[in-house]
């Protein structure tokens, strides 16, 4: 049977998933980003219990197929930009389309009505945090980082990156290293 969860983004939450699924007894064969698989039906009464305790997160069962089919976008978007480096440069706009063999004017009508943002501000942000989390690890130049996230140049990431957090990427750089030597002095 497979159980589809709202706003699961990260691995802490299929750990938080994974934990709620065993203090209710129900064996999963798998926990991916957005999507529960177990071998056996969970009733009506198990789902409620387990969005209970999953809410306490900002998790939530879904039940209808528009929510499906947000939840699986919102997942291959995850993966297009966390995993951005090991795919050429494919357009999301042609992944989500094939991944969910729909046009990608239908998936963006949805995604649109349902979260009241559309696909690309939903991408943008996942781009923002990417972007903050590389600068953050230190290891790659913004070029890099550009390239990575499969930006046109370092230029436009800074630009998206300021309008998005209203600081520079140089400039939240500085803040990071700022605060790791006061970190140090004490």
């Amino acid at each position: 049977m497979k159980i589809y969860v709202k706003n699961m983004a990260c691995e802490s939450c299929k750990i938080f998933v994974q934990e709620a699924l065993n203090e209710l007894g129900i064996a999963p064969i798998k926990v991916d980003l957005g999507e529960i698989e177990t071998k056996e039906d969970v009733s009506d009464d198990e789902k409620r219990k387990l969005n209970s305790i999953i809410n306490k997160a900002g998790l939530e069962l879904l039940e209808k197929k528009q929510g499906v089919i947000i939840e699986k976008i919102r997942k291959i978007l995850v993966d297009y930009v966390y995993n951005s480096d090991e795919r050429s440069n494919i357009k999301f706009s042609v992944l989500l389309s094939e991944e969910l063999k729909l046009s990608y004017k239908h998936l963006s009508n949805l995604f649109s009505e349902v979260e009241a943002s559309t696909i690309e501000q939903f991408l943008i942000a996942l781009k923002i945090e990417r972007v903050k989390e590389l600068i953050i690890f230190g290891e790659d130049t913004f070029s890099e980082i550009a390239h990575k996230l499969h930006y046109s140049s370092a230029a436009h990431l800074s630009t998206q990156f300021k309008k998005a957090t209203g600081l520079t990427p140089s400039h939240f750089k500085a803040l990071k290293e700022k605060r790791r030597i006061t970190i140090q002095n004490i």
